[in-house]
């Protein structure tokens, strides 16, 4: 009998052990928290070295031009979509030596022309040795005409010494595109190595401000390095982006004014390579058309018919 009534425990326990573990497991899955995305708010994008993840900058507005807005015509590529008023460009220096510009302009419609440049290991400041031939023969030949600075600053105070070299070498030439900061890391023992993404954009910012204080258009220029990971282009949303991106297409996360799409331009007129590019401007929107989307975007609202109550206090 205590054998049997042994037995009977020992079925009436592992029952009970099964109907618990049964509950547990049924409690498991009903309440089993839902997979966490580990993307959620993330974008995917070509950084330049590969496809990665990236949490979009809040306040910079993102390129609305995709690989379909573009087609290939003799090599080069061509917006195939309206809304955009398109212009063809080169960026020259010292290194493409002297230029016909009378030939230049019959294929290009502007052109930016390195005024100097600080030198990665000693630091000095130094002016292009063909600035005042390009940017002469550019703006004589009708082409419409801007300059850049290649940045090496690893202060904010460098940063306006550099805007101030430009200053006083643009004051005797007129031109009508922006002054751009061109900062880029050099390799290898550059003086600029130890540069951190906030000090740049502290630079940036300091050197458009100077230039704007002087009355010209300030810009940035920078590769897809530079743009998603050191600079914080949220804070330099006041000036022209012109981003370097060479292909059949401007591959950037984010909207900019200026696409440089190649660096081994042959433009007749110049012997060297150059670099190309292309300015791609939104045109206005027509007043009465933007009145007519804020009209549908309010005939939209639930509520908009309804009376406005004034409270007072």
């Amino acid at each position: 009998m205590k054998t049997a009534y042994k037995y009977r425990l020992l079925i009436i326990f592992l029952i009970a052990v099964l109907v618990v573990g049964l509950a547990v497991l049924l409690m498991v899955r009903l309440f089993k928290p839902e997979p966490v995305d580990p993307h959620e708010g993330q974008v995917y994008i070509n950084d330049g070295f590969g496809m990665v993840w990236i949490t979009p900058l809040e306040g910079v507005d993102v390129n609305p031009l995709t690989y379909s807005d573009f087609k290939t015509v003799n090599g080069e590529p061509v917006l195939n979509r309206d809304g955009y008023t398109v212009s063809k460009g080169i960026d020259v220096s010292e290194h493409q030596l002297e230029i016909d510009w009378a030939q230049v302009s019959k294929n290009i419609d502007y052109a930016y022309i390195r005024l100097g440049y600080r030198g990665s290991t000693e630091g000095g400041l130094y002016e292009d040795p063909y600035y005042k031939a390009n940017i002469s023969g550019a703006i004589n030949n009708g082409l419409q005409t801007g300059i850049y600075f290649f940045s090496q600053a690893v202060s904010v105070s460098e940063a306006v010494e550099e805007a101030e070299f430009v200053i006083e070498r643009l004051k005797d030439y007129k031109i009508d595109l922006p002054v751009v900061f061109d900062w880029e890391k050099i390799e290898g023992g550059g003086r600029s190595d130890e540069v951190t993404p906030d000090l740049l954009t502290d630079c940036a910012v300091a050197f458009c401000q100077t230039i704007e204080n002087a009355g010209y258009t300030p810009a940035v220029y920078f590769n897809r390095y530079l743009g998603y990971y050191m600079y914080d282009l949220s804070k330099l949303t006041d000036y022209e982006f012109w981003v370097s991106v060479p292909g059949e297409f401007p591959d950037f996360y984010y909207e900019s004014d200026m696409w440089q799409y190649s660096f081994e331009g042959k433009v007749p007129g110049i012997s060297e390579l150059t670099d190309m590019n292309l300015r791609l401007i939104p045109d206005p929107v027509p007043e009465d058309e933007e009145a007519k989307d804020n009209e549908a975007k309010n005939s939209e609202d639930e509520y908009s018919d309804l009376p406005v109550v004034e409270y007072q206090k």
